[in-house]
């Protein structure tokens, strides 16, 4: 409770004016230091999609709650099976489907198919049917053009509205019109986002963004996890048991050192979304190229400290367009976008020639500098920390600084109006305070004496009594009266009119928020790019070649990513792989000896989906199951992609299957390349060099590997000799040695028991020790 108060206190001879005091009670502390705070909490981000399907195409839309925006496809062509519409649902993870009710059997028994899938990960979507009416083109283009967007000025006629929304959606694409219409239905009904809001406040929609799969390599979940592009670990602080994982060891662990949390979320995305595009491929390298140079290691440095400051814009956004702006949004935007201005002043500098300096250059617009003015002259960061709630700086509206200067000045006049107060009062009473408590008023507060001990006692005459609080009692008298209809409720108007110009600020801001989103688009791409030089140069890591005429792969001199920084010593390779010859590589080899360091992936999903331009990688395919099925298995696959001939996709297979080249279970032809890893024996060692070389493997060397592994000797020696008889087809009998050692323990044992009877025992019972001690061991003896 907020109060000014102001105190005089009698002497024992009477009132003593030069005793007469005036204060503030102390403010609680507020946290928030000097920098500012970071976003705070933020809730799971979930995403809905709207999805129709109707003669071969899809049209999707979906909303993002991370930031409030819509996101849609244009109408895409897809197989009755849905391939791309499940490409989509992996990727994007939906908390909720929608759908029009009324659908074809394709669409049905997809659905069905996939809310019966209970284990998937991380969780199945709810599947959510409305009426088909919901749906219909007319009311969908109806409710998109009459949404109310923070994004599009009040000050936009209808008609320019329209043009608006026209530039940034394709409203020729009927299916993805009539999905974006569904999902506004339903988050209008459902209320995402808002559901304790009051019903006049609709749900944030910051944006349209287009979403699209065209021009991207496919790569199915087992990939990211065989290839540890992802890996995700329990987190092991305490506190964020709850909050799930954290990135373990993998290629996308190592190359994040994204600043912001916008850019890491790019870069997962381009992770999960790699694209073909040779265009925007080499736009990128152009970037890490550039900032790989030693002259530009200086600005590289800067330009990421400046990207540590662009925060979680879109929330900000997010709360200013429900009104539950917080004292520290003002302080990270206000931050974040000076910070925008920064970098945009550091590209203004830089080749123009790279497309990403140029639109930094261009795009990061003197709106920047209006928003960053508005909040540095009309926010008062350190009264705004202090009282908890947004204040303003002096000189921004003279009602407010008058209001001001009178709180201000309330103590020492309180003092004088509580020492006339005390002259009034029966000459038992020590002393009295004159308080004020917003939205209550002035208050004249005495102590609680010995002798007030009912409700009755509290009665003083010419006071109304209001209540009594921490042995202090409270009255209203003429005089308290008085300044309630003078000064009236100074505290509340001041903050009522605080608020009011905050909510113009806020208005200011949301109709330059396309701005400040196309700020976090190229700050984060920046991030990204500047991450990826940053580890290009601290691995040593070369610019690929893109060349379409090379239907293929080349590599000189690889490396695996993340076994280079595990290992001791690591041998890099080099792979070729175009056009007719080789396209199909049996790698053979002894156990350890790199053959899956050079692959690092399994069978997953390629027989149906590979096509002349895919990679596919096999890893000991048929492993764990019957030899001789195995052994088929894998030949039939590569007799299947080899029968596809020009067409066939590019293959690499690491095996220890030799009798698939020993017995000649493959076709031959240019298609089919042998490769082993290189190895030399010396006496009874074996040497690896983690080179790939042309031929094939002539043994597994199994037990040199069990020898490396700690087994021991006569467990090895053992498997050779077992290895042997396999081979020669002999019997395998057990071995007779093992067996007395077996028996004389055992004898052991049982004499052991016989030593321990203690014939004097009254309760020991010889047959119940015959009969389940001595005879089931002489079982094991004889």
């Amino acid at each position: 409770m907020a109060s000014v108060a102001a105190t005089p206190a009698r002497t024992p001879n009477g009132p003593g004016p030069g005793e007469a005091s005036a204060s503030f009670p102390t403010v609680a502390s507020v946290p928030g230091p000097q920098e500012p705070e970071e976003e705070g909490e933020e809730e799971p981000a979930e995403i809905h999609l709207c999805v129709l399907w109707n003669s071969g195409y899809l049209g999707i839309a979906y909303y993002d709650t991370s930031d409030s925006t819509i996101h849609f496809m244009p109408d895409a062509p897809d197989h009755e099976s849905l391939k791309l519409l499940q490409r989509v649902l992996d990727e994007i993870n939906p908390r909720s489907v929608v759908t029009s009710a009324k659908q074809d059997e394709n669409m049905t028994r997809f659905l069905g198919k996939l809310a019966s899938q209970e284990h998937r990960e991380p969780k199945r979507p709810e599947i959510i049917f409305l009426p088909s009416v919901d749906f219909g083109l007319e009311i969908s283009k109806q409710r998109l053009l009459s949404g109310n967007y923070s994004f599009i000025p009040d000050s936009m006629t209808t008609t320019e509205k329209i043009l608006f929304l026209s530039s940034i959606i394709p409203f020729d694409c009927l299916l993805m019109v009539r999905a974006l219409g569904g999902l506004l239905k339903f988050l209008g009904r459902r209320r995402i986002g808002v559901e304790l809001e009051e019903y006049n406040v609709s749900v944030p929609i910051l944006g349209f963004k287009k979403f699209v799969l065209t021009n991207l390599v496919s790569i199915d979940q087992d990939t990211y996890s065989v290839l540890q592009i992802f890996k995700s670990e329990s987190h092991p602080s305490v506190y964020k048991v709850a909050s799930g994982l954290k990135e373990g060891l993998s290629l996308f662990g190592i190359l994040n050192r994204c600043r912001c949390k916008w850019g890491e979320k790019l870069l997962r995305l381009w992770f999960t979304r790699p694209t073909q595009d040779l265009g925007e491929l080499n736009s990128r390298l152009d970037v890490i190229q550039f900032f790989l140079l030693p002259q530009n290691l200086d600005m590289a440095q800067m330009l990421h400290r400046l990207l540590g400051h662009i925060k979680n814009v879109p929330l900000i956004l997010k709360r200013m367009k429900l009104s539950h702006t917080r004292v520290s949004d003002w302080q990270v935007l206000y931050k974040t976008v000076y910070s925008a201005l920064g970098l945009r002043d550091a590209c203004r500098s830089l080749p123009q020639s790279i497309q990403l300096f140029q639109d930094i250059a261009q795009e990061f617009s003197d709106d920047l500098h209006h928003i960053a003015s508005l909040i540095g002259k009309v926010v008062d960061f350190e009264g705004s920390l202090a009282e908890n709630r947004f204040t303003v700086l002096p000189n921004i509206d003279p009602e407010i600084d008058e209001k001001k200067r009178r709180l201000m000045g309330l103590p020492s006049f309180l003092t004088e109006v509580a020492r006339k107060e005390l002259e009034n009062l029966d000459s038992r009473i020590p002393s009295c305070s004159v308080i004020y408590i917003p939205l209550i008023g002035f208050l004249l507060s005495i102590p609680r004496l010995p002798s007030m001990v009912e409700t009755s006692d509290f009665e003083i005459e010419g006071l109304d009594f209001m209540f009594l609080s921490e042995e202090k009692l409270h009255y209203r008298s003429a005089r308290t009266k008085e300044l309630d209809a003078l000064l009236g409720d100074l505290h509340c108007d001041i903050r009522d009119q605080e608020t009011l110009l905050m909510h113009q600020l806020q208005c200011q801001v949301l109709a330059r928020a396309a701005v400040l989103t196309r700020v976090l688009d190229l700050a984060s791409r920046l991030d990204v790019l500047l991450a990826l030089a940053s580890a290009a140069r601290d691995y040593g890591y070369s610019r690929p070649r893109y060349s379409p005429q090379l239907l293929g792969v080349r590599i000189q001199n690889g490396r695996h990513p993340l076994m280079e920084l595990c290992a001791r010593t690591f041998v890099p390779n080099s792979a070729e792989c175009g056009r007719d010859i080789g396209r199909v590589k049996v790698i053979t080899g002894p156990n350890s000896s790199g053959k899956s360091i050079y692959l690092k992936q399994q069978v997953a999903k390629a027989v149906n989906n590979a096509t002349e331009r895919s990679l596919v990688l096999v890893d000991e395919f048929g492993k764990g199951t019957n030899t001789v099925d195995g052994l088929a298995l894998l030949a039939a696959v590569i007799r299947h992609w080899l029968a596809l001939g020009p067409t066939c996709p590019h293959v690499f297979v690491a095996t220890n299957f030799l009798s698939l080249v020993h017995l000649q279970l493959l076709p031959q032809g240019p298609l089919v390349q042998y490769l082993t890893m290189e190895t030399c024996e010396d006496g009874d060692d074996l040497v690896f060099f983690y080179q790939v070389c042309e031929g094939v493997a002539r043994a597994s060397h199994a037990s040199h590997t069990a020898t490396q592994a700690g087994l021991p000797e006569k467990l090895i020696a053992r498997g050779k000799q077992v290895s042997d008889l396999i081979r020669s087809g002999k019997p395998i009998k057990p071995v007779q040695e093992l067996l007395k050692e077996k028996q004389m323990e055992n004898c052991q044992t049982l004499v052991d028991k016989f030593l321990k009877l203690d014939l004097e025992d009254p309760s020991l019972d010889l047959d119940i020790f015959m009969s389940q001690e001595v005879l089931p061991a002489a079982t094991t003896i004889l």
